[in-house]
């Protein structure tokens, strides 16, 4: 929308962030892309009479984010020929796949992402061009390129590192672009064992040397982990959050909420691959695997909101069956199922993250920029309300600092 355009949004119940506001219609004054006035009532007729557009709708909410994606990469396809040519296609064509992506985000009402890296910088000129109006993108956080030990999983996303003078390079050089450091700090889930059976990529000294470095550049990390051993590492080390964090502990918890380390869990991958076994050709013991782990992960996640770890939700798109945008949903229904209230969950995929982000603006109030979700229905009567949009606004983001 123009700077300039003074609009108003009418709506029977709305969601700040934080919590649900349900004692009747409140009208939306949106100035200059920022929020104006929230005033209680329909006050749409006085408004059309002085010329003001109004827009109505049931309910108003923070723009979604969605807080581990990898923009660059196709979640709809689920054939893994398709999945192998698509990586070896020409830098345009993974440009191309990351737009239509980040538009796909913003179509489905998230009006933000962070892209938890690539090794072709695509993910910072997504960002770049998500800024110009009329991009029609959800807007881009970028974690850059990680940074993995040499001969180690991640090479699709991450940089090699050796030693502790690679790795304090390495951090201040993605810092000069990065908005965060990504960590690859384990590798992937051994499904047909059920379990992590390969140790950290780094020592809890050398993860404390990345984190102490990346916050001297001014920077949060964030860390691909699971595993009781590496998550040892990543709460011991202090990162900035856990990324996915599959076979997670009572005692990793509480520390992780001792030092305010978030985490997002992301379901979907493995949901995926537990409700579609066919797509992988998985047996039917690692199918029961697959259902053992995420079951273990939704009591984990209980867990984490009752010893009061920051949640953020994230669906780790572009992964085999997890597609941009759409996926976000289907992520908050495995909170729900995990027993969060659904203003936890809408907690975790709106103000949880942009707090996290060091927005200025996490909430929907006065002033704030109008990043904003209209919905025909309220989710807390119809869930699946958040799959059909009436409009969504994406205002600029804007750092506390």
């Amino acid at each position: 929308m123009p700077a300039s355009q003074e609009f108003a949004v009418v709506v029977a119940s709305w969601f700040d962030g934080e919590r649900r506001h349900a004692v009747g219609p409140s009208t939306f004054i949106v100035r200059d892309g920022r929020v104006a006035d929230i005033a209680a009532g329909d006050h749409s007729a006085a408004l059309r009479g002085s010329g003001l557009a109004v827009q109505h709708g049931a309910f108003l909410m923070p723009g979604l984010v969605d807080a581990h994606v990898h923009l660059f990469l196709d979640g709809a396809s689920t054939d893994l020929t398709a999945r192998s040519a698509h990586l070896k296609q020409p830098l345009e064509g993974l440009l191309q796949a990351a737009r239509d992506s980040a538009r796909q985000s913003l179509a489905c009402g998230v009006t933000l992402v962070r892209d938890a890296g690539d090794r072709h910088g695509i993910n910072h000129q997504i960002r770049a061009e998500a800024r110009l109006p009329g991009s029609a993108m959800a807007q881009v956080r970028s974690g850059g390129m990680g940074i993995k030990r040499a001969g180690r999983y991640g090479g699709f996303m991450a940089q090699d590192v050796q030693d502790a003078p690679s790795m304090r390079e390495a951090v201040r050089a993605l810092a000069l672009d990065s908005d965060e450091i990504k960590l690859i700090l384990t590798g992937i889930i051994d499904f047909d064992a059920g379990a992590v059976t390969d140790e950290p990529q780094f020592t809890l000294e050398e993860t404390t040397e990345l984190v102490a470095s990346a916050a001297e550049c001014g920077r949060k990390t964030f860390a691909h982990c699971s595993g009781a051993k590496g998550l040892a590492v990543a709460a011991a080390a202090g990162v900035g959050s856990i990324e996915h964090g599959f076979f997670m502990s009572a005692d990793i918890l509480r520390r992780m909420a001792e030092k305010n380390i978030a985490w997002t869990p992301t379901f979907s991958p493995l949901h995926f691959q537990w409700a579609h076994p066919e797509a992988l050709g998985w047996s039917a013991q690692t199918v029961g695997n697959l259902r053992r782990i995420l079951d273990q992960h939704a009591e984990h996640l209980a867990m984490a909101t009752g010893l009061g770890v920051k949640l953020l939700l994230g669906t780790d798109a572009g992964s085999m069956g997890v597609a941009h945008g759409h996926a976000v949903v289907d992520e908050i229904a495995r909170y729900l199922e995990a027993g969060l209230s659904l203003e936890q969950t809408l907690s975790a995929a709106t103000f949880n993250a942009r707090r996290h982000f060091g927005l200025a603006h996490a909430t929907l109030a006065v002033g704030a920029p109008f990043n904003a979700l209209l919905l025909a229905q309220d989710p807390w009567v119809q869930l699946d309300a958040l799959r059909s949009t009436l409009q969504v606004w994406s205002g600029a983001l804007e750092d506390a600092s």
